[in-house]
């Protein structure tokens, strides 16, 4: 689906909600993709993952991440001042590329600084993680305190090698482990996904983990406290004892520019989008569920709210719910909201599915009321059944497009899915429902 925000923004602004003709909702996200340069072309939705060159096919990816500064769009119209990892030598992008790569490869991160100031890389979950062949570990001053959590390369010019053994599968972060109150909420962070041996649809190395490849998604959430990162643009102190985030981001992104493609030509540093494009499970031509990974950066907990479906619980911070307990039985679990830690990760089983198989020939049973007293939404298609499309009013324009379905998906801390204070922007995304037969643009 490409979706022009701006276009979004302006029916939102004038009030419009989502149509009542839809049904029940499920997690949203972002799905598998293309690797570095002279791959295939990315996924218009879901991750895009960055595979670690031609020493990827041998089980010793490498990659190279280069600190830069750059500026992001907000949902209000305003801009952000950021750091970042780019991926290679490539512009500044936010966040970080997504490193993905499979159990028991041995991963090279070599990091270039070209920032005014030291930055490194800390790769949390990941054991025995070695910095210029040494083990990475903590740094201290003169005065023995803590200047850096990982060897940092030195301002400017400065480069280290950073590698490890990605010894088990799930969802990690990787970020700055320098001034990370600082570097890690000015963006230097990113996501890691180790795949399991069992291969590339399975969450970890256990059967009941499989998922539909092409129904993979991304939820990383992050925030903005826009006066941090004015000062420090400007070359200014800045009281971390009053810090308090104004913007809160899904992907980078600001709803409504988060529904939109991967790399959508107008948010050039903001290449990842969050729409979850998934068919409705059936036990015969679709089977198995999608899958979602949450990540968070941020300083509190993000109750993440999946409209009206649960999912299934797999991992958390990268490892399977059978590892959690030492008799191995399954401790998956099902939530309906999400409730995501500072620094944490969760891995989501969900799938979408019409249980009342509502139809024009099996219609639902209430009486739709009058369109004096319907509010017809941005997406909704003039039916209530997927795959159906209907007359609208005149006037009202939709961007649906083939009877599809959108179901919302946001941070239920409500005051947080703003940009200072414009309601319903930030961490918000929709599930797109698409019919099971139907090829749509």
């Amino acid at each position: 689906m490409s979706t022009d925000p701006r276009a979004v923004r302006r029916v939102l602004r004038r009030g419009a909600v989502l149509a009542t003709g839809v049904l029940v909702a499920v997690a949203g996200a972002v799905a598998p993709g293309a690797s570095s340069a002279g791959a295939a072309a990315p996924p218009r939705n879901g991750i895009v993952c960055t595979t670690g060159g031609p020493g990827a096919a041998d089980h010793h990816p490498v990659f190279d991440l280069t600190t830069r500064t750059g500026y992001i769009d907000l949902p209000d119209g305003n801009t952000a001042y950021m750091w970042g990892y780019s991926s290679g030598f490539d512009d500044f992008q936010h966040p970080g590329p997504v490193l993905c790569v499979t159990e028991g490869d041995v991963v090279t991160v070599i990091l270039h600084n070209t920032l005014d100031v030291p930055a490194s890389v800390v790769f949390p979950g990941q054991d025995d993680v070695l910095a210029d062949g040494v083990p990475s570990q903590p740094q201290t001053g003169s005065g023995g305190f803590m200047t850096s959590l990982a060897q940092p390369a030195a301002a400017q010019t400065g480069t280290v090698t950073y590698s490890f053994t990605a010894g088990h599968a799930g969802t990690f972060l990787y970020e700055s482990g320098t001034d990370p109150e600082t570097q890690v909420r000015m963006g230097l962070f990113g996501a890691l996904i180790v795949r399991p041996s069992m291969g590339a649809d399975y969450a970890y190395d256990y059967a009941d983990t499989q998922f539909e490849p092409t129904e993979e998604f991304m939820v990383l959430l992050s925030e903005i406290d826009p006066y941090q990162h004015a000062a420090v643009e400007q070359g200014k102190p800045f009281d971390l004892t009053r810090y308090k985030a104004r913007y809160w981001l899904i992907n980078g992104r600001g709803y409504p520019d988060s529904i939109a493609d991967n790399f959508a030509s107008w948010l050039p540093s903001q290449p990842y989008g969050s729409l979850a494009t998934v068919k409705p499970y059936d036990p015969v031509t679709h089977p198995r569920s999608g899958m979602a990974r949450y990540l968070s950066v941020g300083s509190e907990d993000y109750p993440f709210h999946p409209h009206g479906n649960n999912g299934l619980v797999v991992g958390r911070d990268g490892r399977p719910a059978r590892a959690l307990s030492s008799g191995q039985e399954d401790l998956s679990m099902e939530k309906f909201a999400v409730n995501i830690g500072p620094g944490q990760t969760w891995d989501v089983l969900f799938r979408w599915k019409d249980a009342e198989d509502y139809s024009v020939a099996n219609p639902v049973t209430v009486t739709v009321p009058s369109l004096a007293n319907q509010v017809v939404g941005t997406f909704y298609s003039g039916s209530p059944y997927l795959g159906n499309t209907h007359d609208l009013p005149p006037g009202v324009q939709t961007l649906n497009q083939c009877g599809e379905f959108y179901i919302i998906s946001h941070n239920h801390a409500l005051f947080q899915i703003t940009s200072w204070g414009v309601n319903m922007t930030g961490p918000i995304t929709y599930m797109r429902i698409e019919p099971p037969n139907n090829t749509c643009p």
